[in-house]
């Protein structure tokens, strides 16, 4: 199951690149990339920091998808 990820929209509605939002909260610029392209699901702590780095709630960048 992947998990639908809305990081892509909130970083770039923030006007951070990649490199500078992994900055923010300790990581690489490719660990940010491969959360936005599906390859990687982060820890419950990056997406914890994520979310404090962007102003929203983990489920606001995170969500399941629809059962179908």
């Amino acid at each position: 199951m992947k998990l639908v990820t809305h990081l892509t929209e909130r970083r770039k509605a923030a006007g951070l690149t990649q490199s500078q939002l992994a900055d923010r909260v300790g990581v690489s610029r490719k660990t940010i990339n491969t959360v936005e392209n599906h390859v990687f699901v982060p820890s419950t702590v990056l997406a914890l920091k994520l979310a404090r780095e962007l102003h929203c709630s983990v489920h606001d960048l995170f969500e399941l998808p629809e059962q179908a």
